[in-house]
């Protein structure tokens, strides 16, 4: 009788036994069977932070929508989130594949073209006919201001497919030879229009003789002194012939004579004063300091087109835009539209020596003062001849401003100062679909954990488990005894 009990508690405990691996398996496989499906389907992460720093932007999702061609985006000794990253592309576009390349056995031509060794880290954006290679130092920029690294995948990534797939890029030509700033001083913007597909170049009329054929976009900068009549000429005649204008005007605060220039001015009846504006509006300017001039861009105007919420162009000593009357516009077949204003509180100084930061008794009243507007000619012949002009300079250069004690920024990161003009030259190039918000490019940080929560993090990996296991073990046991 014995014997037999025995018999039929090892039975049973066998089949115990039998069932816990049994069931034991099955949750090990389910586990691994969703972890392969998962690495298969690409399910996009979930982004809890507030700017949506790991998912892909609205701008990305506006400027690929329509993207037609076959990508594919090769990946190759990679950081694990830049693939991650990648992936993101290929779940918005059916168009877009990912390949990760694990040898370069199979890719001689890569390291013929692109000099690239087996220990490269790059990513190749590639269609049919046209291939871009980034290498993992183009996925960050570093700040010498705050010294800080900042994260620009994304940014990368879409302008890389972007170059790749668009057949013609728009040219945008700088004027030079007469210009109150060093050419160096507009890197940074230039930098940022080549990465939205555009072709920037530096032109001397001077040397050139004309403005070239294929200048989509002419960009004139504060003057130290008048251009030539030759020069004159030449970009009435770009005018005439339809050709767009980006205007980044200082005051005239020395009173340079500039007759010719004026001439160019006339075409769109608009001149700019020679003293600037300030402000008294304590919410219109930047800490406290009334020349820093805030002013929102109007929601209604084509360079904040799809955009839902609004832009603020920020400037320092910004002049005053005086246009012509109604009639006298439509005599020159000109049409217009202001951009931006400053308050009702603002001021117009002419004392450039004073340094009041308060309104003198020279001052006059610059109440809702138009700072930039846009203009559009019509020259007969369907040719159309557009322009955008802002009364300051400074706004889009790499000048540094210094915030405080600590940390600088340049004039072009203020507020949407980069983004209101990336969005003229693409309102000028008529590509509508690249006017948007751009993601602003992150800080790359690193957390150190000390001892203490070292030891929580391995006690939330490791204890909680085990205690779960001997709380069940002790439970089993307690069972056990009762029956």
């Amino acid at each position: 009788m014995k014997d037999k009990f025995l018999e039929i508690i090892k039975k049973r405990w066998l089949r115990s036994v039998l069932l816990t691996a049994v069931l034991f398996a099955i949750i090990v496989c389910a586990y691994l069977g969703i972890l392969y499906g998962m690495s298969k389907v690409n399910i996009d992460d979930i982004d809890f932070t507030k700017e949506k720093i790991y998912s892909i932007s609205q701008a990305t999702k506006d400027k690929l929508q329509n993207l037609e061609q076959d990508i594919t985006i090769s990946v190759y000794n990679m950081y694990e989130y830049v693939e991650d990253f990648a992936h993101k592309y290929a779940n918005l576009n059916n168009h877009i594949k990912i390949e990760k390349v694990e040898n370069l056995t199979a890719k001689t031509d890569w390291k013929t073209n692109y000099g690239v060794t087996d220990t490269s880290a790059f990513i190749v954006i590639s269609t049919k006919n046209k291939e871009k290679v980034l290498f993992d130092q183009n996925l960050y920029t570093y700040d010498y201001t705050t010294y800080q690294q900042i994260d620009i995948t994304e940014e990368a990534i879409t302008n890389a497919i972007l170059d790749v797939t668009t057949n013609v890029k728009p040219k945008v030509c700088f004027l030079t030879g007469h210009n109150l700033y060093p050419d160096n001083y507009f890197g940074y913007i230039q930098n940022s229009l080549n990465a939205e597909v555009n072709e920037v170049e530096t032109i001397d009329l001077l040397k050139t003789g004309s403005v070239p054929e294929d200048c989509k976009v002419l960009v004139i900068t504060a003057l130290k002194e008048d251009i030539t009549e030759k020069e004159k000429d030449n970009i009435l005649n770009y005018i005439h012939e339809g050709g767009e204008v980006l205007l980044l005007l200082d005051p005239n605060l020395n009173k340079v004579s500039t007759p010719n220039f004026q001439k160019v001015l006339e075409e769109y009846g608009v001149n700019i004063s020679e003293g600037f504006i300030m402000e008294a509006d304590t919410s219109r300017m930047m800490s406290g300091a009334p020349n820093f001039v805030i002013s929102p861009i109007d929601s209604n105007t084509e360079i904040v087109k799809n955009i839902n919420m609004g832009l603020n162009v920020f400037m320092i000593n910004p002049g005053k835009l005086t246009i012509a009357e109604e009639e006298q516009l439509k005599e020159k077949n000109v049409t217009t539209q202001v951009l931006a204003s400053v308050s009702d509180k603002a001021f117009y100084r002419t004392d450039i020596q004073s340094s009041s930061e308060t309104r003198i008794k020279s001052d006059e009243d610059a109440k809702e003062a138009p700072v930039a507007a846009m203009f559009t000619k019509e020259n007969g012949e369907n040719k159309t001849s557009k322009m955008l002009i802002f009364a300051n300079t400074a706004f889009a250069t790499n000048m540094q401003l210094q915030l405080d004690s600590q940390y600088y920024m340049y004039a072009v990161n203020g507020y949407n100062n980069e983004d209101i003009l990336l969005n003229s030259v693409s309102y000028l190039t008529e590509r509508e679909d690249n006017i948007t918000i751009r993601k602003t490019g992150e800080t790359i940080s690193t957390y150190n954990v000390n001892e203490a929560q070292t030891r929580m993090v391995l006690g939330i990996i490791f204890a909680i488990p085990i205690m779960i296991i001997i709380i069940g073990f002790v439970v089993w046991q307690l069972r056990r005894r009762k029956k």
